[in-house]
Order: structure tokens, then C-alpha cells, then sequence
């Protein structure tokens, strides 16, 4: 019974990871989130994921991956290079080797609390095709944990066949809507709740809320 387990989740402050901390905190005994600092454009990114766990009395580790500065050259860790997804190629703000190495780093993390449950919130359903988001990816990289490190890991993706529409109902079914409208930090642009409204991560974001509330709050009304 996964009410008697420990989960890690890894942890952005974002609309995702949030709503697979809301998700885990019902399905696990206890809970645990670690978030990594790797150089991101935005310190405040951190900050969002502080303030979520200290209010949601989650234990939050910090972990210091700054090193990824130094192997690759991304939107995401280097503000002079413009955020752009042009056809046929992986966007700007890729990181190279990023979730490979955030869970592997949360395994290690994991196994030393007696967790054997990773939560990440990666998904290939409207994606912008990285590959470390991928389902094949995730199964795989479990096996090899596993392998590596003689435990039993588990690794849930909640989000793995959801849009983003079907995220918000998420949230919403888990009671976390506002919370994760209002607190989470999905912006490029650093801008807390709703963001600005221009970035890729926005525009995903704000048409998945769209159809949430004109596809799945409607129908509840006309059903009420």
C-alpha cells in the first residue's frame, strides 16, 4: 500500500511538479521534495519552491547542480541566448541530461530517507519534444536505478499521457487549482501565478487553463 511509503518528488515550484506534490501528498504516507539549483535564469524559481513546501509542510531539500552550467549552453541557464523553438530542432531551452540527472540524483537522495518512490512530473503529451520527458526514457532510466543502486524504485509520472487541460482538471480534482494558479512559477520570464503571458511556457499554460475552465468547468455547470 502506497499509504505506508515514503515518496521524493522532484520539485520546480511549477504547475507540474506542484500538482504532483499535491498528488503524491495524498497517496503516501510521507513526502519529501527536492529541488535542484543548476543555474537557472530565475533565483526566484527556487524561492517558489521554498515557500510551496514551507507552506504545504513538505521537507525541501536544496541541491546544488550548477555544474550544468558548465557542460551545456541553454536558454534556461544563460540569459543572453534568446528562447526560441524553430521547426525541426529541439527549443533553445533544452538542458541537456537534465531529468536524467535530476532523478538520478533524487534516487540517491531517496534511498538515504528510506523512499523507494520518485514523483516527477514530466510528460510527452503536448511536450516540446524533449527527450528526457519521454515515457520510454522514464521506464528505462528506472531499470537502470534499480540496477545501479540494488533498490527498488518506483518512478510515477501522473502527467505522463495528460495535456495540459487535463493537468488543470488534475489539480482541480485534487483541490489544488488556486493554489497551483496562484503560487506556482511556470514563466521564462520569472513572473509568479499567471506569468507573462508571451513566453512558450505561458502561452502552453494559459491555453491549457483556457480549455480547462471552457471545456471541464462548463460541463459541470450545465450538469449542476
Amino acid at each position: 500500500m502506497l499509504k505506508n511509503e515514503t515518496a521524493v518528488v522532484v520539485f520546480s515550484g511549477g504547475q507540474d511538479s506542484t500538482t504532483c506534490l499535491f498528488w503524491a501528498m495524498k497517496q503516501f504516507k510521507e513526502v519529501e521534495a527536492v529541488t535542484f539549483d543548476y543555474g537557472q535564469r530565475h533565483s526566484l524559481e527556487i524561492e517558489c519552491a521554498k515557500s510551496i513546501a514551507n507552506d504545504l509542510g513538505i521537507k525541501l531539500t536544496v541541491l546544488d547542480m550548477s555544474l550544468l552550467g558548465q557542460l551545456t549552453q541553454n536558454a534556461l541557464t544563460r540569459s543572453d541566448i534568446p528562447i526560441v523553438h524553430e521547426e525541426g530542432s529541439l527549443p533553445s531551452t533544452f538542458v541537456e541530461g537534465r531529468n536524467h540527472l535530476f532523478l538520478s540524483f533524487a534516487a540517491v537522495l531517496a534511498k538515504g530517507v528510506g523512499a523507494r518512490h520518485l514523483v516527477t512530473g514530466v510528460c510527452e503529451t503536448d511536450f516540446s519534444g524533449y527527450p528526457d520527458c519521454r515515457d520510454a526514457f522514464v521506464k528505462s532510466l528506472n531499470v537502470t536505478l534499480n540496477l545501479a543502486m540494488d533498490c527498488d524504485f518506483v518512478i510515477h509520472t501522473p502527467l505522463m499521457w495528460i495535456d495540459k487541460a487535463e493537468t488543470w482538471k488534475f489539480a482541480d480534482d485534487l483541490g489544488a487549482f488556486d493554489f497551483v494558479r496562484e503560487r506556482t512559477l511556470t514563466c521564462y520570464n520569472g513572473i509568479i501565478g499567471d506569468g507573462c503571458g508571451e513566453c512558450p511556457a505561458c502561452k502552453l499554460r494559459r491555453a491549457g487553463m483556457e480549455t480547462f475552465l471552457s471545456k471541464y468547468r462548463y460541463q459541470e455547470e450545465v450538469q449542476s
